[in-house]
């Protein structure tokens, strides 16, 4: 069967490589949320600093997404691909090495455009080297990478929680490190050139892609369509991302302590899922099986709704939502969006849903602990309408847009990344 026909290795090596962009993606987002207290009492920081920071990050990841995605398919996906890992490699050490509040802002301003740029470009290129019968399990392997991102910063904040700046400074260090090896990395790995109107790489056209080529309905439909699914379904994962050790201890009078063992204990099971989500990518099974996990999000979102976020409702809600997540979450959204966009614009289009989308995440958090105060019963639900809304558009895509895939997005079957 295509989806359990082995990958060859060197693939595996480009899927890690472009899987990177995710992981320094939630590296730096969790690695800021982790440090805030940290930096606001070295740097002596007002509330309005602390909350740039935080905001800061978000915006300029969306904007790097858009311009990243455009610049990759004007200049040449390979060439933004080395590029962008090492501007972030250089905005993340101007974060661990910052001396006051300004120059962390810089830092963050670097690393979050360079890593959004990263976000669309990097699934491009994967998605151009995979041949059509391993790119579901390719692209879905940088979700993976998302996963562990999270799990470090996570995992290292826990335990230099009690070493201040020492501790904040290796948090971020770490992200800096990792992005020069990545960049050291990718300039040796040897993808194909493109050839043929599928995957043409906009380096062999000097005058790049024209945006009238994203105003086709070839384009717009699809990525109307995964715009629909990661703005709807993304509103009620990025609030409990950010806010969800906040809203368990506010809202469901949980301990600090408690509300952070939550959320550490559910880390290896979403690993352990999504890993299980690249085993289907390239088969029947993973759309078989979103339509069960949509239903399972749902019904713990109304169940997170009907108890108004009490305790008990919410560790209902975190077991159904962290076994139902890996298979109708992000992951869908990459693999769909590489499938379905067409190729010669995906770094373009997925680069403007990927924008779009976390400019309204960035919005709805800046509302969210307000909402929460006034009525966290209208938050929940609120979420809950947005899930239900997710799963009717995934449907869309896996009725009408997934069967279109082999006249809509021509294959790369013989196409090889050769090791170096």
């Amino acid at each position: 069967m295509a989806g359990t026909r082995p990958i060859p290795k060197p693939l595996w090596k480009a899927a890690a490589l472009s899987g990177m962009a995710s992981y320094l993606d939630a590296g730096l987002i969790v690695s800021i949320s982790v440090n805030l207290a940290i930096y606001r009492d070295s740097y002596d920081m007002g509330v309005w600093t602390a909350g740039a920071v935080s905001a800061l990050v978000t915006g300029c990841i969306a904007v790097g997404s858009l311009v990243g995605g455009r610049l990759a398919d004007l200049f040449g996906r390979r060439r933004v691909y080395n590029w962008d890992i090492f501007c972030f490699a250089l905005g993340a050490l101007v974060i661990t090495l910052a001396p006051d509040d300004i120059t962390l802002l810089i830092g963050v301003f670097v690393a979050g455009l360079a890593a959004g740029a990263d976000l669309p470009t990097s699934l491009a290129v994967v998605s151009d080297a995979a041949p059509s019968w391993a790119r579901g399990r390719l692209v879905a392997f940088t979700q993976v990478m998302w996963m562990l991102g999270i799990t470090v910063a996570v995992f290292l904040g826990f335990v230099l929680s009690t070493t201040g700046m020492t501790g904040a400074r290796l948090i971020t260090g770490q992200l800096a490190v990792a992005a020069l090896v990545t960049w050291a990395l990718r300039s040796r790995l040897k993808l194909p050139a493109g050839h043929g109107t599928a995957g043409t790489e906009p380096q062999d056209a000097p005058e790049g892609i024209s945006l009238r080529s994203v105003w086709t309905r070839a384009a717009l439909l699809p990525m109307a369509a995964t715009f629909v699914f990661y703005v709807t379904w993304g509103l009620g994962a990025n609030t409990f991302g950010q806010f969800g050790t906040y809203l368990l201890v506010t809202v469901s009078d949980a301990s600090q302590s408690l509300a952070t063992g939550i959320n550490l204990a559910f880390i290896p099971i979403g690993v352990l899922l999504t890993l299980a989500f690249v085993r289907v990518a390239d088969t029947p099974w993973r759309d078989r099986l979103f339509h069960v996990a949509a239903v399972v999000q749902i019904l713990a979102f109304v169940i997170a709704s009907l108890t108004a976020g009490a305790l008990s409702g919410m560790l209902v809600f975190f077991v159904l939502y962290q076994l139902s997540n890996p298979f109708a979450g992000e992951a869908n959204y990459k693999v769909w969006s590489q499938l379905t966009l067409p190729a010669d614009t995906r770094g373009t289009t997925q680069g403007l849903t990927y924008a779009l989308s976390r400019g309204v995440f960035a919005i709805a958090a800046f509302f969210t602990p307000a909402l929460a105060d006034h009525s966290p019963s209208v938050l929940l639900w609120t979420i809950t309408a947005c899930m239900t809304a997710a799963a009717f558009a995934g449907v869309f895509i896996i009725r009408v847009l997934v069967p279109r895939v082999p006249g809509a997005v021509p294959g790369r079957a013989d196409l090889r990344v050769t090791s170096p």
